[in-house]
């Protein structure tokens, strides 16, 4: 289903931890950059000592050498570009380097590609870019700026064309990807194994990143119910994508009737839009699973979050960059057998499914054992084509998409 949805990329995508192997990222934080057209927030005032690159407000200002390109989402947003931000802090603060990030005056290819070219002269030596909308604005970027290192978090350089895209990362550019399957899986998986059985996912818009996430958390939902013994039938799912990354009134309002309906906890997956389920949740006195990175601060309701360790490979990047072992022209998949997907046990709210339960089936994920990574559908068939949640082989589990 991957290309299935670049007619839909005029919308946003927003699409650490401890990972099956790994630990939080610290936090951080940063003043809200400007966009390439006089998008700024205030700037500091005369009195106050000089910003630091990263919270330069003017992007008239002197650049930096390591930038970051935010997409639609804010720098804030608890989810994908808060991490990928935290991972060029992490690194610059830890190796004496300059960072800073850009807001784009909007969602398009060119807006993306002025910030690029203001963050290049300002003086960036490596751009990180959080987003699958990034990747035809970094396939043109890539040659036009030969001279600068891509690293782009999300997708891969393409050339947008339908029916079919031409991929091509050059030797100055990264494209990684994550298995979102798996942490989805295992969100399901410890869902199921704590005792809940009626579940919801409240998705963004279907994009690949999300699609995947959606496909992995049902299909987990579905292997705990089967080691568990539980007959056909016995967990209910209701599936909805929202078709955008905000939180919204209209996203609240069916998360609400979800838990009137007996729905126990939600999944919500896409930007802000978690948002959305834990405001019903803490009303309706339901639980929410998190995304991206590890919301549980974000509300009492966070039962545990579903993550993708962003810091940790923008930091293992960048780190690959200046000590010349960059891994340029490659796409990369970051998995659970890299430690870069999971769940963050040590915040999480189970009260059954514990530590033990957890790194045994990550060690099937890692190892693949019994097929159980290789098993999970992603988002296409065997044949290539694109799967409805409805069409996935499950037994166990009833999805009822909304």
């Amino acid at each position: 289903m991957k290309r299935f949805l670049t007619a839909i990329l005029a919308g946003a995508l927003a699409v650490s931890m401890a990972a099956c192997g790994g630990s939080p990222a610290p936090s951080s934080s940063a003043a809200e950059p400007a966009a390439p057209e006089s998008q700024a927030s205030e700037p500091a005032a005369p009195a106050e000592p000089e910003p630091t690159p990263e919270e330069t407000p003017d992007a008239s200002a002197e650049g930096a050498e390591i930038a970051m390109i935010t997409d639609l989402g804010t720098i804030d947003d608890k989810s994908f570009n808060q991490g990928t931000w935290e991972g060029v802090q992490q690194y610059a603060e830890a190796n004496g380097k300059t960072c800073k990030y850009y807001k784009p005056a909007s969602g398009d290819e060119d807006a993306y590609l002025s910030a690029i070219d203001l963050a290049v002269k300002g003086g960036a030596k490596v751009v990180v870019t959080p987003g699958f909308l990034f990747e035809v604005p970094i396939f043109k970027a890539q040659t036009a700026y030969p001279d600068v290192t891509f690293i782009l978090i999300d997708g891969n350089p393409n050339d947008g064309a339908q029916p079919a895209a031409t991929y091509k990362t050059e030797k100055n550019a990264v494209g990684v990807v994550y298995a979102e399957e798996q942490p989805g899986f295992l969100a399901g998986y410890a869902a199921v194994k704590e005792g809940y059985t009626k579940l919801g996912f409240l998705g963004g818009m279907a994009v690949p990143a999300v699609v995947r996430y959606g496909y992995g958390y049902l299909q987990g939902a579905e292997y705990a119910a089967k080691e568990l013994g539980l007959a056909d039938g016995s967990v209910t799912v209701n599936y909805h994508y929202t078709g955008g990354f905000e939180a919204t009134p209209e996203a609240q309002t069916l998360a609400a009737s979800w838990y009137q309906q007996g729905v126990e906890v939600i999944f919500g997956c896409g930007g802000s839009v978690g948002n959305s389920a834990m405001a019903a949740a803490a009303t309706a006195g339901g639980k929410t699973i998190g995304v991206d990175v590890d919301q549980s601060g974000e509300s009492d309701t966070v039962i545990t979050s579903a993550m993708k360790n962003l810091s940790g490979a923008v930091d293992k990047l960048l780190g690959q960059f200046y000590d010349g072992t960059f891994p340029g022209g490659e796409a990369l998949i970051y998995s659970a057998a890299d430690g870069l997907v999971g769940l963050p046990m040590e915040s999480s709210k189970f009260e059954k499914f514990t530590q033990a339960d957890y790194d045994a089936i990550c060690e099937k994920l890692k190892t693949d054992a019994d097929g159980v990574a290789s098993s999970i559908i992603k988002d296409v068939d065997a044949s290539g084509n694109p799967v409805e949640p409805s069409g996935l082989p499950l037994t166990k589990v009833v999805v009822t998409v909304v």
